[in-house]
């Protein structure tokens, strides 16, 4: 438990002004650059001086991301620091709604970007061969439809092995067996869609098949992926655990175990059910996709 003296309480009050006002901000100018370099060192003081810190639902901001996840890695690793700064992005699609492309474009990060789509990987090479903070050295796009058996073989052959400092893994269909498969690389930090219409409590996924298409209900993804539950139980096996999600409760966030204590507790699949988008998911499309086949894991 902190017990905060006055002059604690008033350091976290200036220090997070910025972040709370980054955090409200929806529809405005993206957070730039330095703002987010400023918002990193206010992170540290707030840890320096052993003041709260605020929970993953207080730092989120949008600027390339679908909702607010590019505010929450940030949080992250302004907490835990970088090594080597290199990412691996699998089911990368566009550029608008990328959990990877602030830290590419803003942070000097680099990695591999995958995806299915060979139209979507030549835009994502064009714009980062031609943008002026990436066009030096961009990520590598890679055209390719991954599958348990061969996602190794795609990592490794990119150069990317070992220690990366992210994985982010949103392909709408074997997202938990991609995961559940990769060992080439040991990440510090794993971010994962699940599908938040199962509920917090149910540990299941869709069947392995190398040629899995997911099922949608207008434009909402509602056959695929797997549990948060399911995902949880495999991070714990593999040495994570679960520190949060974002806003609208369907991308989640998981830490190595080796790395950022006490600062990123960790949470339970429960607390990631709070908000009225999944409860609404739930309500709505639940009963169109319960009988489907769902394998316990």
């Amino acid at each position: 438990m902190h017990i905060l003296t006055d002059p604690l309480r008033r350091l976290r009050a200036w220090l997070l002004a910025p972040v709370l006002t980054a955090s409200a901000r929806s529809g405005g100018p993206r957070p730039t650059a330095e703002s987010q370099l400023l918002l990193a060192l206010q992170y540290r003081q707030l840890r320096h001086a052993r003041a709260p810190l605020p929970g993953l639902r207080d730092v989120g901001f949008r600027v390339y991301s679908e909702s607010d996840e590019d505010g929450i890695l940030h949080y992250i690793f302004s907490l835990i620091g970088t090594t080597n700064r290199v990412l691996v992005d699998i089911g990368a699609s566009k550029l608008e709604g990328s959990n990877t492309a602030n830290l590419l474009i803003n942070h000097a990060w680099t990695g591999l970007l995958i995806d299915g789509h060979p139209q979507r990987v030549k835009d994502l090479q064009d714009f980062y061969g031609a943008c002026p903070d990436t066009r030096n050295y961009p990520p590598k796009c890679v055209s390719s439809w991954v599958t348990a058996e061969n996602v190794n073989d795609v990592l490794r052959s990119a150069g990317i092995e070992g220690e990366i400092d992210l994985l982010t893994i949103d392909i709408d269909g074997i997202d938990y067996w991609l995961w559940r498969a990769i060992d080439v690389v040991r990440p510090r930090v794993v971010v994962v869609e699940y599908q938040c219409i199962l509920g917090p409590h149910r540990s299941v996924s869709v069947p392995y098949r190398p040629d899995f298409k997911a099922t949608f209900d207008g434009p909402y993804a509602t056959y695929n992926s797997a549990s948060l539950a399911a995902f949880v139980k495999l991070g714990r096996t593999k040495g994570y655990r679960l520190v949060g999600c974002q806003r609208y409760r369907y991308n989640g966030f998981f830490v190595r175990d080796d790395l950022g204590r006490p600062e990123l507790p960790e949470v339970s699949a429960e607390e990631c059910f709070t908000h009225p988008f999944p409860q609404w998911a739930m309500a709505t499309f639940l009963d169109r996709v319960k009988d489907r086949e769902w394998v316990e894991v």
